[in-house]
């Protein structure tokens, strides 16, 4: 969390949540979920300091307090920017959400636009861009340029660098401004704009200021995982796409043989099944697929699925529909 976010506006306050950090980074967090109650007595309506309570009681595996603290956050905090409801979903207190919260994965992405590359491609051996552009390259050929490519969820522009020089026209997508911001310097580029992909064609943002069906290739490179339900995400997709045209995009692969399942790392994973059958709905087929490890959590390989789709003439579609 940013310090603009963390701080409760009361000084006493904030330097016992300071000092609570400090505990917890100790090994004591049960401690640290102390000094921070003691900072709420402080600052009550302090959402951020409800949420920090929250985690550490949950490390020290307090779970009914955890819980309490937060449901404090989304009292606090409707729009729910510290996803706090995927907390409580994960103890097991709600459904689990079909989707994130919007204002959450912003200013996840807003607050880590700055090291995202490094603590991607060199903490986390994040391998998406690379072997997505490496599966379509195989389907497509090396030689193949797409006229129009529109990059979704394009942050800092990673799959844009593999993918700028096979396209004369390549558009970029995100809802974080600070990851665009990221993008823009690296002049991959000719359009970069904000979108939500959560939300329907009509009110997303891919629209507004271009036509549909302009794409040759939409791209969605470690993108679907922070989106759990798909439908409103492959309606924008569909819409992009004239016939003929390839979707080229990853998710993290499910525990279970079909639908999706919200993880512990906050993202989401997808079974193969579903996503073929979210594909097949919206009027495309699978051209490409490889399972691979993407990226590593914990130092735990993360298992995911990249594909390649084809859309189909819209007779075909309904054939096969």
């Amino acid at each position: 969390m940013s310090t603009s976010i963390l701080s409760s506006g009361d000084l006493t306050a904030d330097r016992r949540a300071d000092f609570a950090a400090m505990l917890a980074a100790d090994g004591d967090p049960e401690a640290a979920a102390d000094l921070m109650g003691q900072a709420l007595e402080l600052a009550p309506d302090w959402a951020a300091g409800w949420f920090l309570r929250g985690g550490y009681l949950e490390i020290a595996g307090l779970e009914a307090p955890a819980i309490a603290a937060y449901r404090m956050v989304v009292k606090l905090a409707p729009d729910d920017m510290f996803g706090a409801s995927l907390r409580l979903a994960l103890l097991g207190e709600i459904q689990q959400p079909d989707v994130p919260p919007s204002s959450f994965i912003e200013r996840l992405f807003d607050d880590y636009a700055e090291r995202f590359d490094e603590a991607l491609v060199d903490r986390l051996d994040y391998s998406v861009p690379g072997k997505l552009a490496d599966l379509l390259l195989a389907y497509a050929g090396g030689d193949h340029i797409f006229e129009t490519v529109v990059d979704l969820g394009c942050g800092t522009g990673l799959f844009g660098k593999e993918i700028s020089r096979l396209s004369n026209n390549l558009e970029g997508y995100d809802l974080s401004a600070n990851m665009l911001s990221k993008a823009d310097e690296k002049q991959y580029y000719t359009l970069l704009g904000l979108a939500d992909l959560s939300l329907p064609p009509e009110s997303c943002g891919l629209f507004d200021r271009r036509p549909r069906h302009r794409a040759d290739l939409v791209s969605a490179a470690d993108v679907l995982m922070y989106l759990g339900n798909l439908e409103a995400a492959f309606a924008n997709v569909d819409q992009l796409i004239r016939p003929g045209g390839h979707f080229a995009f990853s998710v993290e692969k499910a525990s279970e043989a079909t639908g999706f399942e919200l993880c512990l790392s906050l993202r989401y994973a997808h079974s193969r099944a579903h996503v073929e059958g979210l594909l097949t709905r919206h009027g495309m087929k699978v051209a490409a697929m490889e399972e691979t490890v993407i990226r590593t959590d914990a130092g735990n390989p993360i298992i995911g699925l990249l594909f390649v789709a084809i859309k189909l003439p819209p007779s075909t579609a309904e054939m096969l529909g």
